[in-house]
C-alpha cells in the first residue's frame, strides 16, 4: 500500500468549500476513482489550529499512482489550480509505503 499525505494551510472562509472539494467524495477523490488502484482519500482537520488540514491519499503502490499522475497530469493540474484559490500554503509532507510490502518484496 502507498500513502500520499498533503498539508494545506486553508484561507479563512473558504473552510467549507476546501473540505468539499478535497474530502473523500470531493473533487480530488472522483479524479483518482477512475483508476483501480486508487483505494480512498481521507481528509484530517487539526482542531488546534483550524486553518490547517490534511490529505491522505491511498493507493495500491507507489508505481500505480506515479502512473496515474503522468496519464493525468492535465487534470490534476486543473484541479490544483483551482485549489489554489482555497488555500495559502500547501505542502507535500511526503510518500509512504506500508512497511510490510518492501519487506516481503525484498
Amino acid at each position: 500500500m502507498f500513502l500520499a499525505l498533503w498539508e494545506y494551510e486553508v484561507k479563512s472562509g473558504c473552510e467549507e468549500r476546501f473540505e468539499s472539494a478535497y474530502g473523500p467524495g470531493g473533487d480530488w477523490a472522483r479524479l483518482f476513482r477512475s483508476d483501480s488502484n486508487y483505494r480512498e482519500t481521507r481528509l484530517l482537520g487539526d482542531p488546534f489550529r483550524p486553518a490547517i488540514y490534511l490529505t491522505l491519499d491511498f493507493w495500491n503502490s507507489r508505481e500505480a499512482y506515479e502512473q496515474f499522475m503522468t496519464t493525468h497530469k492535465g487534470e490534476y493540474e486543473m484541479l490544483d489550480a483551482a485549489g489554489e484559490e482555497l488555500t495559502n500554503k500547501e505542502r507535500r509532507i511526503g510518500w509512504y509505503e506500508l512497511v510490510a510490502s518492501r519487506t516481503d518484496a525484498g
